[in-house]
């Protein structure tokens, strides 16, 4: 059925080369509001180089992306202050507490310092480090810092939440928890574009799936859509449309190797 609501992303003809290769092909891509899309990839698709262009890190490319109906080529800061970006890498000061570290990010969003504080606290609280807002976090775990890194990408409560393997280092508890909140959140009308290699989570958590390979699209379908070809998983999907479906055969000759 054809969405009748105004995309709050479009991204046309969108390609982009580094010297002579090519890394993105020409991406044509609609994202609506409440959306939760998917994107996944092998290394060296154009995952990142994607990721980079929508939250204004790589301003040199061809074609075109509208953010809230703005071209970002217009006036990339004023949309970067509007999404939520938690990025796969991300180097936090570590010699600040949490709380200290949020009020950084919050007033680059331009939010009140009380306003900070308050939801910083809760946000904290509600992802079980509270205790440790005034704790400097070189002494935290990379689970804890990852939380820290996932408060820092919604604090200023974004419409649109960019997130590139948002799960790195969380234990089990959280991974759920994370989960269930991509969910609500895209109830309440926010869009979440989705980057991981976890493919059981992508498959829970998405509206749309997107597979990118070699700079270009080549499925964009719910999973009920894509598994219509006969395979069960996403994982099957992803090797077949990717040209890795000897998986098995590659592990074997890892472990003949040595012997």
């Amino acid at each position: 059925m054809e969405n009748t609501q105004q995309p709050i992303i479009s991204i046309k003809n969108l390609r982009k080369n580094y010297g002579e290769k090519q890394v993105l092909k020409g991406i044509n891509l609609d994202i609506y509001p409440g959306q939760v899309i998917g994107y996944i990839g092998p290394n060296g698709a154009g995952k990142s180089t994607t990721v980079k262009i929508l939250t204004g890190l790589i301003s040199e490319f061809e074609g075109d992306v509208f953010m809230y109906d703005q071209n970002i080529k217009d006036d990339i800061i004023s949309i970067k202050s509007q999404i939520g970006y938690v990025p796969e890498n991300a180097e936090i000061y570590d010699v600040l507490t949490p709380l200290e570290y949020l009020d950084f990010i919050g007033k680059l969003y331009g939010m009140e310092e009380d306003e900070i504080a308050t939801r910083a606290t809760k946000l904290l609280t509600a992802f079980g480090i509270g205790a440790n807002a005034d704790q400097r976090m070189d002494t935290f775990s990379k689970g804890m810092r990852q939380k820290v890194l996932l408060i820092s990408g919604i604090i200023h409560n974004p419409k649109i939440i960019i997130l590139d393997e948002p799960l790195s280092g969380l234990d089990a508890n959280a991974v759920i928890m994370v989960k269930e909140l991509i969910s609500l959140m895209a109830k309440e009308g926010k869009t979440i574009f989705y980057c991981s290699h976890m493919m059981d989570v992508v498959e829970k958590v998405s509206d749309r799936i997107l597979l990118i390979n070699n700079g270009e699209i080549v499925a964009n379908g719910t999973f009920e859509e894509l598994k219509a070809g006969g395979d069960q998983t996403l994982e099957k999907i992803f090797a077949k449309l990717t040209g890795k479906e000897e998986g098995n055969k590659d592990a074997a000759d890892v472990l003949s190797a040595l012997n």
